[in-house]
């Protein structure tokens, strides 16, 4: 019998990340592996999609997203940064940032062409390349800051580069691209006529007075920028699948065609919720990025105290620890050890690297996006790891 599995999928794994919530299951471990919320959601967002379905918004939507929504989305984004979209051409609301991600590269990218992705990297970059035909062509984010060399990014670009992908706030570092850095991606994409495509969900996890400079913005790139978004992070709502891309008409219409393909669209009573969502205060993102706050600050001071070497996050909500204090060179057999052993499980770091990598087996990622007694329960677990 012949082999039925493409080539395309035999060049990728399953999500780590979300094996690793089923890991914790198993051993019944804290669960600082996968980024979702273990708190509630704003209470008037949820309030806003059960209304929504009892006001019948159960049909399918327009394909590409409520009318309500993507005026919510247009009005918050002139309020953010002083830009004006158009709902009807500039917008496309998708299932969540994962099918804005991949629905953007199938509609832009083709097959032999190649996609520049920063590492370490968010593991659904290379596999979103890998199904459209391309090449990753990957460019290191270089510890201890995780920032990246200028010279290494110019070489990376060719005459085959296509896109150039950009998460900032970054996971799994927590690095902010500087203004300087984007400024160099821009004069970089705009020499060697490249798209980029920027994975924008942490764009209100700030901390230390990190800047988040949306690419768009930048002289020369709205054109030939993809802004993928989501709700999930921003509302703690990442069970809902609301996603949102902003683009020029010429990609939109190009996107459009690919996500109605996809998925057909979104929840119609979900997004009618989050329309309403949209409209909170400016004061909602500040005590956001302050709930966090407290949250990586009481996480960094406990790991360390424990043993480990943190890198200190600009945004998002993750940590990158180092595994060498405990002897260890194996980040996946340690993570196992951590969630079967020691009662916490975490994400290998080499999920988020190419193998054979020099650092991809040096750091293990914690998650904050948690309550603070989901967190202490956490931290006293760890506590083992300085009696061993």
């Amino acid at each position: 019998m012949r082999e039925f599995v493409s080539h395309k999928a035999a060049q990728f794994t399953e999500s780590v990340i979300r094996e690793m919530s089923r890991v914790a299951a198993k051993h019944k471990a804290v669960n600082l592996a996968q980024g979702f919320p273990d708190f509630p959601a704003p209470p008037e967002i949820k309030e806003a999609a059960c209304r929504a379905i009892m006001n019948n918004h159960n049909q399918y939507a327009i394909t590409w997203g409520t009318k309500n929504l993507r005026d919510a989305i247009v009005a918050k984004t002139k309020r953010d940064y002083g830009v004006t979209f158009d709902p009807e051409t500039n917008l496309t609301v998708c299932c969540g940032a994962t099918e804005g991600m991949i629905a953007s590269l199938m509609a832009t990218v083709n097959p032999g062409e190649e996609v520049i992705v920063f590492e370490p990297f968010y593991e659904n970059y290379g596999p979103d390349a890998i199904l459209c035909g391309a090449t990753p062509r990957f460019v290191s984010l270089h510890p201890p800051d995780f920032s990246f060399c200028h010279e290494e990014l110019a070489a990376a670009f060719n005459e085959k580069t296509r896109a150039i992908v950009i998460n900032s706030p970054n996971n799994p570092t927590g690095r902010v691209f500087s203004r300087q850095d984007l400024e160099l991606i821009a004069q970089l994409c705009q020499k060697y006529d490249v798209l980029a495509i920027t994975d924008e969900i942490y764009e209100h996890i700030l901390y230390d007075g990190a800047e988040y400079v949306p690419l768009w913005t930048l002289p020369g790139m709205a054109e030939r920028t993809i802004a993928v978004n989501s709700v999930s992070k921003t509302f703690s709502v990442t069970g809902w699948r609301i996603g949102f891309i902003l683009a020029s008409a010429a990609l939109t219409a190009s996107i459009r065609k690919v996500h109605d393909f996809l998925t057909v669209g979104a929840a119609a009573p979900l997004q009618e919720a989050c329309a309403e969502a949209f409209a909170f205060p400016e004061s909602y993102y500040k005590e956001l990025g302050d709930f966090y706050r407290q949250r990586r600050d009481y996480m960094l001071k406990a790991l360390e105290d424990v043993g480990f070497r943190c890198v200190r996050p600009g945004g998002a909500y993750y940590i990158m620890a180092e595994i060498a204090p405990f002897g260890w060179d194996d980040d996946v057999a340690f993570a196992f050890h951590l969630a079967s052993e020691i009662g916490v499980a975490v994400v290998p770091g080499s999920s988020f690297y190419r193998a054979g990598h020099p650092d991809s087996h040096k750091y293990v990622r914690f998650c904050f996006c948690k309550e603070m007694a989901t967190l202490e329960a956490a931290v006293a677990n760890l506590q083992k790891l300085k009696r061993k």
